[in-house]
């Protein structure tokens, strides 16, 4: 008796022990990890049904969402926590024309236009005038170790000047992937076969192209040619032109502005259908038309709050480019200018909705195009165009991840996608000018606060009026 007493005590013995064994796995494996930050009680934005998640919990750590759930264990445990409540959470927004100044900018000029994006909210950009420092830049942006968005980057410019023969176009192109750029830019000038020289070698090494059209490519060419992009919905308006008209292409104008009168709109339903086939996507830069090429005036766009940001010198120098295009003295009919922009919008719309898509992308930094705060006035004009409030923020989330190939780790919040984010004040689906109410942007799991980001702005602001 005395023997079966032991051993059940023994058996007892082993068997708390491992329940206990049990139970400290079970602690070791919800142990809050002292790097995670703890978004709460936010409204997530699923950008891909349009669905707002209400009172959700975000869990970021190394860089990535580790949780998004509507009910968290221990929530008061995570020691560095944001206050959600009545807040609206998305996905960090991708500026699909940017541009990153040039070296001779200086250091700091090049860092503070990288973070007039990011105090917008946006996360990724796509440099359209590529540099081989712009390489530098990229990498120093993944590693965290520069305060910017992530970079993508074109080469440097592929025009009539820079690639002038068959042989030039096989040795740039060659050159220009084997550097790392991540595609090529096109700009105007290219000779048709030296383009088409261009493509093939593109293709044989394997590096997109986007851009402009060239005059002596044509829009019809280069959807058939497969553009990853054309930017500025360059060409198109030329395309409308019949070709019985006769006129000489490289008397287009301001894209295609001078073609206005001889535009056959029946024929854009052809050119958007060649763009779905082609897998061309689309971006606008809507606002460069709006702004620039348009007849606000410059001394009203001087007064926009934005422009404090940039150097009085570059103020200086858009002024007087703008008086150029569309001041008084220029060859600028405004009723001229309501047809042109018109057919645009109705370019930008079909594209949008019966073509491959487009991405959003302002062109900035460019005439009255202040990097960052630029991309809200392109998110009215897509508005003006037809688009929803939901399709214009998939156009810069969403449609570029898919553009990238990085679909799954970028431009939604789901779990184990890069915390690249924002949260603003107000619900964007009901007024896309919510955006511009931020009260903080993460970057690489990284958060930068309201109060951060207007303390940075304001040192830009001081320093651009020393400039």
């Amino acid at each position: 008796m005395a023997w079966s007493f032991k051993i059940m005590k023994q058996f007892i013995n082993v068997l708390l022990l491992g329940l206990l064994m049990v139970g400290g796995c079970t602690r070791s494996q919800d142990k809050i990890s002292p790097t995670a930050i703890l978004i709460s009680n936010a409204n997530v934005l699923d950008v891909r049904t349009g669905k707002i998640m209400e009172a959700y919990q975000i869990v970021i750590d190394s860089g990535k969402v580790q949780q998004l759930t509507a009910t968290l264990k221990n929530p008061e445990a995570y020691a560095v926590q944001i206050d959600g409540r009545g807040k609206y959470v998305l996905p960090g927004f991708a500026e699909m024309h940017a541009h990153i100044p040039p070296p001779d900018t200086g250091a700091e000029r090049i860092e503070e236009t990288l973070f007039l994006y990011l105090a917008n909210g946006i996360t990724t950009i796509r440099g359209m005038l590529g540099d081989p420092a712009h390489l530098q830049l990229r990498e120093r942006a993944e590693k965290g170790k520069l305060l910017a968005p992530r970079i993508f980057t074109s080469s440097p410019s592929l025009n009539g000047n820079s690639v002038t023969n068959i042989e030039e176009a096989i040795q740039k192109v060659t050159a220009y992937q084997l550097q790392g750029y991540d595609f090529l830019k096109i700009h105007p000038g290219i000779q048709r076969d030296v383009f088409d020289q261009v493509v093939k070698t593109a293709n044989e090494v394997g590096i997109p192209f986007a851009g402009h059209v060239p005059v002596a490519v044509g829009i019809r060419h280069a959807l058939e040619s497969k553009y990853a992009s054309i930017d500025h919905i360059d060409g198109f308006l030329e395309g409308l032109v019949p070709d019985t008209v006769g006129v000489d292409p490289a008397q287009n104008g301001f894209f295609g502005y001078n073609f206005t009168h001889l535009a056959d709109t029946t024929k854009i339903d052809v050119l958007v259908e060649m763009a779905k086939q082609n897998q061309v996507w689309i971006v606008p830069t809507q606002s460069l038309f709006e702004r620039w090429f348009a007849p606000i005036s410059a001394e009203e766009l001087l007064t926009q709050p934005e422009m404090k940001y940039m150097p009085v010198s570059t103020l200086e120098n858009w002024k007087q480019r703008k008086i150029e295009a569309s001041g008084t003295d220029a060859d600028f009919d405004k009723v001229q200018w309501q047809r042109f922009d018109a057919i645009r919008k109705q370019l930008l719309k079909k594209l949008h909705k019966n073509g491959h898509g487009i991405l959003l992308g302002s062109d900035a930094p460019q005439i009255f195009n202040v990097p960052g705060f630029s991309i809200h006035h392109e998110m009215e004009g897509m508005l003006n165009a037809g688009l929803s409030p939901l399709e214009v923020i998939r156009a810069g989330t969403l449609n570029s991840a898919i553009y990238f190939n990085r679909e799954g780790s970028l431009g939604e919040i789901k779990e184990g996608f890069d915390a690249d984010l924002i949260m603003v004040d107000a619900n964007p689906l009901e007024n896309i000018k919510a955006l511009q109410q931020i009260s903080g942007v993460m970057r690489q799991g990284k958060w930068l606060s309201k109060a951060f980001i207007d303390k940075k702005l304001s040192e830009i602001a001081a320093h651009a009026l020393q400039n």
